[in-house]
C-alpha cells in the first residue's frame, strides 16, 4: 500500500510540474510472477523507475523498452511477457506486436505470464500568445479548455484586467528552449509587431503563426531580414495564421488559428507530415 500511495503522490507532482512520465500497471498475471495485478510503477524518460514496482528483471527490460516507445510516439500499449513456448503456441516472436498487444519473452525460471499496460503521461502542449489584442485574448481564452498550457506575453501596460492564463510574461522575453510541444502565435496587431516576431523566431517551436495580412507579413519579414535574421528562419512563420474559415471577428480568427494548430499537432501524432499551408 505504501508503494501505491507513493506512486499516486509522485504522479500528482509530476503532472503539476508538466513533466513527462510513463505509468506502468500490471493488469494480469498467470502462474508465478513477482508482481501481481494492480502493481504500478512510474518510469521517467531516462528509463529510471522513480516509484512503485512491477517485478524484477524478467519484466523490467520489456516494460522499459515499451515505456521509451510510448514517450516517443505518445501511444499507450499493452505488453505481454510470456514464456517462449507460449509465444510459439501463439505463433508470435518476441518483440512482435499483434492485435494491439506487444509480446516479449519471459527469460526467468518462473516462466510466468505478465501483462503490463504502459501509459504515457505527457505535459500539456504549450501555447504562447504574443500580444494583448482582441485576437490574442480570444486565443488564450479558447485554448485552455482544449488542454493547452497558455502563456500570454505582452507589455503589462497593454493589458487591462489580468487574463485567465497559466503564465503571464511582461514583454516578449520567453524561454528559447523548452521540452515538449510548443506553439507560438504573434497577435500584436500593430503594437511592437517586429519585436514580438523577432522573439518568436528565436525560440524553438513546433509552429509559429502571425495574425495579420499577407502584405504585413511580407513587410515584417523584409525588415527582419535587413536586421540580419536568416530567411530560412523567417520562413518558419505561417502568415497569415489560421485555416481559411472566412473568419471576421476576433473569436472566429482565434478559432481558425487553433484549428490550424490542432490539425498540425494531430497529424504529427499520427505520423503524417505536417505542412503549413
Amino acid at each position: 500500500m505504501t508503494m501505491h500511495v507513493d506512486v499516486m503522490d509522485l504522479m500528482a507532482k509530476l503532472k503539476s510540474s508538466e513533466e513527462a512520465f510513463v505509468l506502468a500497471t500490471v493488469v494480469r498475471t498467470v502462474s508465478v510472477t513477482a508482481a501481481k495485478a494492480g502493481a504500478k510503477a512510474i518510469i521517467r524518460p531516462d528509463g529510471m523507475i522513480a516509484a512503485g514496482w512491477i517485478g524484477g528483471g524478467c519484466a523490467r527490460g520489456a516494460v522499459l523498452r515499451a515505456a521509451t516507445q510510448s514517450l516517443r510516439d505518445g501511444k499507450a500499449r499493452l505488453v505481454s511477457i510470456q514464456p517462449g513456448d507460449l509465444l510459439a503456441d501463439l505463433g508470435v516472436k518476441p518483440g512482435e506486436a499483434r492485435g494491439g498487444v506487444q509480446f516479449a519473452r519471459n527469460m526467468c525460471p518462473s516462466q510466468g505470464t505478465m501483462d503490463v499496460f504502459v501509459e504515457p503521461v505527457l505535459p500539456r502542449p504549450s501555447l504562447i500568445v504574443f500580444g494583448a489584442s482582441p485576437v490574442a485574448l480570444a486565443l488564450a481564452a479558447q485554448a485552455r479548455p482544449l488542454g493547452f498550457n497558455v502563456t500570454l506575453a505582452a507589455p503589462a501596460d497593454d493589458l487591462g484586467e489580468s487574463p485567465d492564463v497559466d503564465h503571464l510574461v511582461d514583454g516578449f522575453a520567453i524561454e528559447p528552449e523548452t521540452r515538449g510541444e510548443r506553439y507560438l502565435v504573434v497577435s500584436t496587431q500593430g503594437r511592437s509587431d517586429e519585436a514580438a516576431l523577432k522573439a518568436a523566431v528565436a525560440a524553438r517551436a513546433d509552429y509559429i503563426g502571425f495574425v495579420g495580412s499577407h502584405r504585413k507579413m511580407a513587410a515584417l519579414k523584409q525588415e527582419l531580414a535587413e536586421a540580419g535574421i536568416e530567411p530560412a528562419t523567417l520562413d518558419r512563420v505561417k502568415g497569415p495564421a489560421g485555416l481559411d474559415l472566412g473568419a471576421i471577428t476576433p473569436e472566429e480568427i482565434a478559432l481558425s488559428v487553433l484549428a490550424e494548430i490542432i490539425s498540425i499537432r494531430r497529424r504529427g501524432q499520427r505520423g503524417e507530415t505536417a505542412q503549413q499551408a
